[in-house]
């Protein structure tokens, strides 16, 4: 199985969330059944069947991460040489030649992405357009309206 790339700070916050729920919700779910039982009739037991579907969400959210985890390859871009080469976990700051605005995304794992955050997955055209490219380099990125020409101001490792 291929290794999917994830920055550092992407698998904290996914062992993060992990830690929270095998030690925080799994136990106050197990618990919430066990109180549900003691009412009495399984079937007519609104609370039991609420706790049994959280459990069921709980239990697969744990399997997704501990799946994504086993998957990731972490790749730590404050570790690699910096050469101005556009690359996995990098920032980029592009200045787009028409508009003449100034853009600055970080290629983060595609769990990882927030477009609000300007973190784009690493699979997005975008990045896929830019890694490998370096500072000076003008990049042509195919988008739905057309294409927009970007130059790539500033490569770093953040």
């Amino acid at each position: 199985m291929r290794k999917v790339p994830m920055t550092v700070e992407g698998e904290a916050r996914l062992r993060e969330e992990l830690g929270h729920l095998k030690s925080v919700e799994r136990p106050r779910i197990i618990n919430d059944i066990a109180i549900a039982r003691e009412h009495g009739d399984l079937k007519e037991n609104a609370e039991y069947h609420a706790a049994r579907e959280e459990q069921g969400f709980a239990e697969g959210r744990i399997k997704e991460i501990e799946g994504k985890l086993s998957d990731s390859q972490v790749i730590d871009v404050k570790a690699i040489a910096h050469t101005g080469k556009v690359i996995f976990g990098s920032t980029v700051t592009l200045f787009n030649v028409d508009t003449e605005e100034t853009v600055t995304y970080r290629i983060v794992g595609d769990d990882e992405a927030e477009v609000k955050d300007k973190k784009i997955s690493y699979a997005s055209p975008i990045a896929k357009a830019l890694i490998g490219k370096n500072e000076g380099d003008e990049v042509a990125i195919k988008i739905p309206s057309g294409e927009v020409v970007y130059e790539i101001e500033s490569v770093e490792h953040l």
